[in-house]
């Protein structure tokens, strides 16, 4: 039977996560909580809110940045969300995402990426995606190289245009299995944990059982360690419902449109600023200024 986790004490910062405190959770069957984040504000959130694990993902690209696609971010943008991210985090583990183009190369490029990302952002780890041969080496020249890795299944976003879109994968014999392999082989590579993206429940739940290392859900079904969202998707900042695995938590973008346009209105009737908003000046100091106006 799992031990149930022991509270800090009261008034006590809580110990910074770590992979050895991910393979506690994943060894208990604690749950493990991951999310997205892109900038100082959201960083702040997700620690206060008491995240286990925050991601840099390369989604920024479309949700902060406004790329069309993960495929356009490069690694100096990504370096400028993570640095942000890092300043606003003391408990969660970041990780952060190697965009596309910047690992495949050769060994030396994708630890020479990683070691960017370790030194100049201050990542606790780096995730890159698929797990075919190239990007199996690649996990464990970084991992050789002392940055931890995470692995990434599945649908693969920065690829997606060669699986056919943003859709689910391992509906059929052949391509779960394919799943299987690329995860079993990411983890003999060095992975510490493994994102199952947009697969079947029913093929997680195989294959979780399977893995020696944590798994983190995204459209995966309730059988992984772990789950994770973009922040933008749980808490509605962003126009439309998003993919069937994401559900909301709050609508932010509405009340944000809402806020703004209040904002707007105000000023266009002059109703901001008000004398609340406005600071004051001693009256003797008022008719001394209007004096020496006058002699201009």
């Amino acid at each position: 039977m799992s031990a149930a986790p022991t509270a800090p004490p009261v008034g006590a910062t809580p110990a910074p996560v770590t992979l050895t405190t991910l393979a506690g959770f994943h060894a208990r069957g604690e749950p493990i909580v991951m999310v997205t984040a892109y900038d100082f504000p959201s960083a702040r959130a997700a620690d206060a809110a008491g995240v286990d694990l925050v991601l840099v993902g390369d989604s920024g690209a479309q949700v902060v940045l406004g790329h069309p696609s993960t495929v356009a971010v490069s690694v100096e943008e990504m370096l400028v969300l993570s640095r942000a991210v890092r300043r606003g985090l003391v408990t969660p583990l970041l990780v952060c995402d190697l965009p596309f183009g910047s690992y495949e190369e050769s060994d030396a490029q994708a630890i020479a990426t990683a070691m960017r990302f370790v030194k100049e952002a201050g990542a606790d780890a780096v995730k890159l995606e698929r797990g075919n041969a190239t990007s199996v080496a690649r996990a464990r020249a970084i991992v050789d190289a002392g940055v931890p890795v995470m692995g990434h299944v599945g649908l693969t976003p920065q690829t997606s245009a060669a699986l056919g879109g943003l859709r689910a994968q391992g509906k059929s014999t052949a391509a779960a299995l394919k799943i299987v392999r690329e995860a079993l082989a990411l983890q003999e590579a060095g992975c510490f944990a493994i994102v199952l993206e947009a697969i079947p429940a029913a093929v997680s739940a195989e294959l979780v059982p399977m893995l020696e290392v944590p798994t983190i859900g995204i459209g995966a079904g309730p059988a992984t360690d772990g789950q994770v969202l973009v922040f933008h998707d749980l808490l509605g900042i962003r126009d439309g419902a998003g993919a069937k695995f994401v559900r909301r938590y709050a609508d932010l973008q509405e009340e944000m449109v809402a806020g703004v346009a209040a904002y707007a209105e105000d000023v266009r009737s002059r109703r901001f600023p008000g004398p609340e908003n406005s600071y004051g000046i001693d009256e003797a100091v008022l008719t001394s200024f209007r004096a020496a106006l006058s002699e201009l």
